[in-house]
């Protein structure tokens, strides 16, 4: 048996293998994170060989030719400066949000006046307005390919978060209601409700490989869920305050959650042992991430500043 389909994945590094098993599509991950532009590729892969199955000597050359990519895109330089390319006004009232396509070649803005508008990056010309919204935009995000256009109804309150898996095959909601859903992106039917929270969801996420989910609560507590059997299989609990923030590290087995009580927190994903407390901040933090090698984090506070952590 071999991968139907091998993706790279330039963030974190790493290669998705799409493979088929008891008639259903499935994926997995291999993660690159070590790779750097001297690593011997050849090398490389011959280890990779001998701990995944699904790389078999027919496919090895694609795979030595993807890893090579990955190298070339590492060694490129990045001493970018950026400057004001264009201000552009169009919405009435205050933005909420923005996000670029995968290209980068169009993005697009959320609204308090109920409207999305996508925008070409390169000329600044607004291509779409998307109305249809009886209330705040809050969150947005692309799927890639394009071309889903779906009503997601279910939520008895607002959303505060939205989400699609890493081959946009699913999409993840959290919302006021307390709740999380589960949406099939293809088809827009609702699969599953994610519960358990005693108060709003703020933000909720998937891991990289697409295997769990993870939510923050205003209740001070996050969850894991198992992305196929939908239970719970961790709680985080510790926090004083709202988790404002939640996101997995690249191997997907830590979890960071920035909190109202002025910390961030790392905690084991599988089974929800609080690791290290973050304290610095003199006010709430509302953002929180990793780097693509899981070694860095930053923090992002009310109090005007952000922290880099190492």
């Amino acid at each position: 048996m071999g991968p139907r389909r091998l993706l790279l994945r330039y963030f974190p590094p790493g290669i998705i293998l799409e493979y088929v098993e008891g008639g259903e599509l499935k994926t997995r991950s291999i993660d690159l994170l070590d790779l750097s532009p001297h690593t011997d590729v050849i090398a490389l892969v011959e280890e990779i060989q001998k701990e995944e199955p699904l790389i078999t000597a027919s496919c090895k050359e694609h795979v030595i030719r993807l890893v090579q990519r990955l190298q070339e895109k590492l060694g490129e330089k990045e001493d970018h400066k950026f400057y004001l390319f264009k201000v552009l006004r169009a919405h009435i009232l205050p933005l909420t949000n923005v996000a670029f396509n995968k290209s980068g070649s169009c993005f697009i803005t959320g609204s308090y006046d109920r409207t999305c508008k996508v925008w070409d990056t390169a000329s600044g010309e607004e291509l779409h307005t998307l109305e249809g919204h009886k209330n705040v935009v809050y969150a947005i995000a692309f799927n890639n390919p394009y071309g889903m256009l779906h009503v997601l109804i279910g939520h008895r309150g607002e959303i505060s978060s939205a989400q699609f898996n890493w081959d946009c095959s699913l999409i993840v909601t959290g919302s006021m209601d307390k709740t999380c859903m589960l949406w099939n992106a293809t088809t827009g039917a609702h699969i599953a409700t994610l519960t358990g929270h005693s108060d709003e969801i703020m933000d909720v996420c998937f891991d990289y490989a697409g295997q769990r989910i993870a939510t923050a609560s205003a209740d001070g507590s996050g969850r894991v869920y198992n992305a196929e059997t939908k239970k719970c299989i961790a709680k985080l609990e510790g926090h004083g305050g709202e988790i404002s923030k939640i996101c997995f590290n690249p191997k997907g087995n830590r979890i960071l959650t920035a909190s109202s009580d002025k910390t961030a927190r790392l905690w084991d994903a599988a089974t929800g042992h609080c690791l290290q407390i973050l304290e610095g901040h003199t006010d709430e933090i509302f953002s929180c991430a990793f780097n693509y090698k899981g070694n860095i984090i930053i923090t992002g506070s009310k109090d005007n500043t952000c922290r880099v952590w190492h």
